[in-house]
């Protein structure tokens, strides 16, 4: 038996989530419903990982996501690493940043925000990616993006 054999099974088609603080492995899951997924979903989680201590990893078989999703997934996992399987081998591989805008992917927080009295779609602005500060554009409030709400 291979010492390096890999821990979870290759993929011909779709796409594997790796480096997953392995905290938000579910939550990963969940964002992307990939708990209602009808292709092959392969969740390993708390695997050993020089970078984050322990990380989760998902394997997804012919799914390609979105750039909404992927937005969408920079805001409770930045950092991950997306890698686009075509025919068992990587064709892609990026690491997930959080955009400079996100629009329609998380609530403000201030209950006076008109956001959150008016039927329309949310703006935030990246204030600082290290931090993960955002700013509402419409009621100009910082927050936490560690905090905030997914819509």
């Amino acid at each position: 038996m291979n010492i390096k054999e890999r821990l979870v099974a290759a993929i011909e088609n779709g796409t594997v989530i790796d480096h997953i603080p392995a905290e938000k492995t579910y939550q990963v899951v969940s964002l992307l419903e990939l708990d209602k997924s009808t292709e092959t979903v392969t969740i390993g989680n708390n695997y050993p990982s020089k970078k984050l201590g322990k990380k989760g990893i998902i394997k997804v078989t012919d799914k390609f996501f979105t750039d909404e999703e992927i937005s969408r997934l920079s805001v409770i996992a930045p950092k991950v690493v997306l890698s686009i399987i075509r025919n068992y081998e990587v064709k892609e591989k990026k690491t997930v940043e959080t955009p400079d805008v996100l629009k329609g992917i998380i609530r403000c927080n201030n209950p006076k925000c008109i956001t959150n009295n008016e039927p329309m779609q949310t703006l935030f602005r990246v204030v600082n990616k290290q931090s993960g500060t955002v700013r509402c554009h419409y009621c100009d409030k910082e927050q936490d993006i560690k905090t905030v709400k997914l819509v």
